[in-house]
Order: C-alpha cells, then structure tokens, then sequence
C-alpha cells in the first residue's frame, strides 16, 4: 500500500473497534463523536496534504519504489535531512503546530531506531531478533502508512513507592509467554492520539530503577483493537456543534490524551522489540542519535507554533494600533524565540553527521538545549498573548452575533478595530487567539509543552549530566589557572 489519503485513514480508524472511553461511555467510531469528529478529520487533512504536496512530503520507498511518507525517511546526507525539513514543516503548518503528536512524530522516531542499529542490538548482538522486529516494523509502518500513538511512562502512584519496582503490579510487565508470543498487565500514560491511531508502541521513556526485574524491561508494537488494551480519555477540549469562526482551533486540533491499561494482553512474538533485557532497556534512550534525530520534528513544530504566536501578537496589536514601549518589547520578545529556534534547527542540520550505522542525524549540540528552553518559553508566550490581548479577548462577538441583522450595525459601530479593522475582521483576530491561549485546548497545550519532552528542570539537569561537552569550558578555566 502506497501513501494514503484523508479517507483511508478515517476508513482504516472505523474497521478497528478499539476500547476508546471518554466521559461516562466507550466510544463506538472515533471518527463521528462530536467530542472526536473535528480532530479524525483535522488528522485526515495532514493525509491528503501530502498528496497536495507530494514533491515535499512524499520520497519512493527504498526497496519497493511506492510513494511513501517523507518522515519514514532514514536520512543518510545532510541534503537528506533538509529535504525531510520541508515535509515536516508542511505538516507542523496544518495545525500551525498545536498538534503535537501528527504521525509524522512517531514516523521519525522509528526511522531513527532503525537506523542506529547499535543500541537496539545490544552487545554482542544478543538482542538481534528484537532488532530485526522493529526494523521489520518500521518497514511496514512506512508501507501501510499508518498512524502510530506510543505510551513511554510509568503511571505516578506514590511519589516515595514509585521508585521501587520490586512487587510493583502497576507498571506495565510481562506476566507470561503464549506459543505465539507474550503476555503484559499494567498501565502506561499517556498514549496521546490514542483515538486517531492505527496502532500502539512501547518502548523505554527512563531507565528502570535498580530493583526492576526483567519482567518490566519491555518493548513492543500492537494493533489498537487488541483485545484486552483499554484507553481512558481526558475531557475532551474540542468545542462542540461550533464552528471554525467562534473556535478555529478547538474544533479541530484536539489530538486527544489518554491512560492506558494493558489487561492481559498477548503481543505477538514478532511484535517485541525487546524481551526482558534490562541491559538493552536501558541503553536505548540514553546518549544516542534518537534524541537528536527526533528534535528535527519536534523544535520544526515549535518553530511553527512559537511564528503562529508572534504573527497572532502582532494581528492582535495592529487591530487596535498598540504602539507602546512594553507591547513593542513584547513582540521583540517573542521574535526572538521564534529566531532561536530557527537557528537551532538550521545548525543542527547544517552540522549533522553519521552517528556509526551509515544514519546521518542532527548534530545534537544545537538541539538538546532547546528540550528545556521550549518547555519554558511556552508558559511565557501564552503570558505575553494575555498581556497585549488584555479585556480584548473578551470582547468578541460570535458568528451568531455578527449575523444578527439587528445587532450587526451596533457592532460595527461599538467594535471594530484601528486602522480600517472591520468589526468582523477584530473578532476574528482575537477570537482566534483566545482559542489558543484561554479555551479548554489552550489550557492543555501549555500542559503539554511543560512535559512533553520532559520538564524545563529534567532536561536541565539531563543535558549537563548526559551531553554537555565541558572540553573547552574546563581548558580556558585550566589556562588561567595555570
């Protein structure tokens, strides 16, 4: 099967009836609940896109020669990654990076497991079979083009028991083996797009904690109809029976968060990538090339996210003309997080390299800094958005209003904006921008960017423990102290 379009996904999401609850109910067909509906279909557009964009985001599958996603793509040049750069900047626009979890994110991160070999083998090889799964499995997710979700963290219980696995029936764990494959009981969170993905993958987020045994050391790949696999849904933040003028956003971009339980359910043989190997567990997500090959999507979407909020403070300006000295501060403010960024992505691509399995990957020194700096920039960005939109935001008639044939020459009167701003065009700016910083979605979307990627302090701490290069740091302290 080649690259799909928006109707064969929604048509491949109806024929698995997965185990999906959200509020007091399951859920029948994700792709017509009213709290649902608007994100199946704004996921639906990023399929068709690629085929309206084909040159960008399509590239022949290497052994077949069918069109597949430019995301599955094991980038082997520079030129490879700036090419990658282009579809993933089209997809991250689609959403204007509110989407944080597009199938593009897990379509990159397999490209990456396959394509450092190393870590996944472990040593001496004795974890070729699992190797030879997950490339099997990257292989048939860029062919049937599916959607992935994945589930990295353990559930928090008990802040202080938590870190003692020993007896721990809460994490996710192997308790048996099949003819065909193995048995895992426990729960995972959160599987974010849960509702919209084809299929589940596991794989190590942390190390496991000295006590664990091999029992929690897993990872794997499973359809989302397995029977026995459970997904609890937040509440929901789409908006309902609305439309994209009163909540442009909300109606569509709702990717949705879910906690997973695992109730005894049978992973076929060669669906594990790793079987109780603690050693291999633990090697996987450490100093590897996956963190920067990753970070090409992820800092794209951010980039895209952090140019949306820019160009919404300076709409959001204009309209009423707000030329004073903090407003202006502001705006600078942000533009320079958005040039941050964008450097960052550029330096790592610009200085990417082969890691040792022929995979070359973004050069990580531009781009783990951006893990925490992001997380932190964002709470800011929302507070900015406040600031200048002020008692604006709420000062927005809605559609209904505007087409109220008694209301509507009151409005235009009492509400229109600066500069030859219609009434119409203002509540629309700010409409806009109250969806992305004050709704339901805007609550969960600076949520989500606080921890996405690990917290602004963890990935502190990480970078200084893990990646920081103290070479040149440590000679000019050594040369004045000489």
């Amino acid at each position: 099967m080649a690259a799909r379009t928006g109707a064969e996904f929604l048509e491949g999401l109806r024929n698995r009836k997965r185990e999906v609850w959200l509020g007091d109910e399951p859920v029948d067909d994700v792709t017509a609940h009213p709290q649902l509906a608007g994100a199946a279909h704004g996921l639906a557009a990023v399929f068709d896109l690629q085929h309206e964009y084909a040159d960008e985001c399509l590239m022949p599958d290497p052994e077949t020669g069918e069109s597949i996603n430019i995301s599955h793509m094991i980038p082997r040049s520079v030129a490879d990654l700036k090419r990658r750069h282009r579809g993933l900047r089209r997809v991250a626009e689609s959403s204007v990076g509110i989407m944080g979890r597009t199938p593009d994110y897990m379509n990159v991160t397999f490209a990456g497991f396959a394509g450092e070999r190393t870590p996944w083998l472990g040593p001496d090889g004795k974890n070729e079979r699992g190797h030879d799964n997950l490339r099997n499995y990257q292989r048939m997710i860029a062919r049937d083009d599916l959607s992935l979700t994945h589930t990295i963290v353990h559930p928090t219980i008990d802040r202080v028991k938590d870190t003692s696995f020993a007896g721990n029936p809460v994490p996710l764990h192997k308790i048996g083996e099949t003819a065909s494959g193995i048995v895992v009981r426990g729960a995972r969170i959160l599987a974010t797009l849960a509702p919209f993905a084809d299929e589940m993958t596991v794989y190590p987020g942390h190390p496991l904690p000295a006590d664990a045994t091999d029992d929690y050391a897993l990872s794997f790949a499973i359809p989302m109809d397995t029977p026995g696999l459970i997904f609890l849904c937040r509440d929901s933040a789409a908006a309902v029976d609305s439309n994209s003028f009163d909540h442009p956003l909300s109606t569509r971009f709702d990717e949705q968060d879910a906690f997973v339980i695992f109730d005894d359910v049978e992973v076929p043989r060669d669906r594990v990538f790793i079987d109780g190997d603690i050693e291999v567990y633990n090697s996987v997500m450490g100093p590897t090339a996956w963190w920067p090959n990753i970070m090409q999507q992820t800092t794209i979407r951010a980039l895209t996210k952090l140019e949306f909020a820019y160009g919404l403070a300076c709409r959001m300006a204009e309209a009423v003309n707000d030329n004073s000295a903090p407003t202006l501060e502001m705006l600078g403010e942000l533009s320079s997080y958005v040039e941050v960024t964008r450097n960052a992505i550029l330096l790592s691509e610009e200085h990417a390299y082969d890691r040792g399995d022929g995979a070359v990957f973004p050069d990580a020194r531009a781009m783990h800094p951006m893990r925490s700096m992001l997380a932190a920039w964002y709470p800011r960005v929302r507070e900015i958005l406040m600031m200048i939109g002020s008692h604006n935001l709420l000062a927005t008639p809605s559609r209904g209003m505007l087409a109220d044939a008694r209301l509507r020459p009151l409005i235009d009167e009492f509400l229109h904006g600066a500069n030859d701003v219609d009434a119409q065009r203002r509540a629309a700016i700010y409409r806009l921008a109250w969806d992305f910083i004050g709704s339901g979605l805007g609550s969960r979307n600076e949520l989500y960017e606080r921890n996405y990627l690990g917290s602004a302090r963890t990935s502190r701490t990480i970078h200084h423990m893990a990646y920081a290069d103290r070479t040149a740091p440590y000679a000019l302290v050594d040369a004045m102290l000489s």
